[in-house]
């Protein structure tokens, strides 16, 4: 999309405009993402001088986060290429979001006020989300609201913003397309979190059912413990954070299936991404319908 290497021209002036060679250089090496919030934000708005600056400062906030993502989990790559942290050490990885961050805001007090509080509180959530996504990986969590409050706040409110900050800018239902976002965000988690169960390593590009290892209780997990019983509820705990072995993920992946959790996880995405489609229905705008339809409904 010719709008997108606009969106990545914009990034680039500011990072230029920050008069620092280092910047630019590392800015440089940032893998490139698929830029799901820039293409909702335009899908929303259209093409415009200021669309195109909302954008870049979206993908700003978005690089800063996976920065200190990268730090937080030790991450050697990002998107298949060597991470900051990784090429150079986690105070580099730190200190470059923190520029990424802060010339994000300074870019967001040129903008409508509405706009600018509306992508500022976002980053609050989204700060706030990752705190609770390190919180969570202590110890088992139990909790389906626990982990539906963290993935909202640390993937979903960012989405909601963008949308919602597109639709102010173009004078749309607000109220609308943010609950369009919210729920793209949600559902997007989710599936993500499904796919690591039922795709191979070959698919995901990383070893299938990580995220168990890493502490992370997703929502095919939550409702798998909740339909064990009391003895299997522990056998599952004794798993937790644990490299999982050909009997073990065997043991994991028949019980989803038979208590069908993992039938449920991709139901309640599913439903979720429905509402969404619904939420923008009198906006008759295909696209949007068309990305979460696509996501969706995809082979699991």
């Amino acid at each position: 999309m010719e709008e997108l290497n606009q969106v990545k021209q914009q990034i680039k002036t500011f990072v230029k405009d920050c008069n620092d060679p280092r910047s630019l250089e590392l800015f440089d090496l940032l893998s490139e993402g698929k830029m799901l919030r820039s293409k909702l934000i335009l899908k929303i708005a259209g093409v415009s001088d200021e669309t195109i600056k909302l954008c870049a400062v979206v993908e700003m906030i978005q690089s800063a986060s996976l920065l200190h993502d990268d730090v937080i989990d030790e991450a050697d790559t990002r998107r298949g290429k060597p991470s900051i942290n990784a090429l150079f050490d986690n105070k580099t990885s730190i200190m470059f979001g923190d520029i990424l961050y802060s010339k994000a805001f300074t870019q967001l007090t040129q903008m409508d006020k509405e706009v600018a509080y509306t992508i500022a509180n976002s980053v609050t959530l989204l700060s706030i989300g990752e705190l609770h996504d390190v919180e969570l990986t202590n110890s088992f969590n139990s909790s389906y609201d626990k982990y539906l409050n963290m993935i909202y706040n640390k993937t979903a409110s960012l989405i909601e913003a963008s949308a919602k900050a597109a639709a102010i800018i173009s004078g749309k239902d607000k109220e609308a397309f943010a609950l369009y976002g919210k729920n793209l965000g949600l559902a997007f988690q989710m599936i993500d979190d499904i796919l690591d169960i039922t795709q191979d390593s070959a698919t995901l590009g990383k070893p299938a059912m990580l995220d168990f290892v890493e502490g992370k209780v997703t929502i095919p997990y939550l409702l798998l413990w909740e339909r064990l019983d009391s003895e299997d509820k522990i056998k599952l705990e004794s798993m937790y954070k644990v490299p999982l072995d050909k009997d073990q993920a065997s043991w994991i992946k028949t019980k989803m299936n038979d208590t069908q959790a993992l039938v449920d996880s991709i139901a309640q995405a599913q439903s979720i991404g429905t509402e969404a489609v619904e939420a923008i229905s009198s906006e008759n705008n295909t696209e949007l319908s068309g990305i979460m339809m696509a996501m969706i409904q995809r082979e699991f």
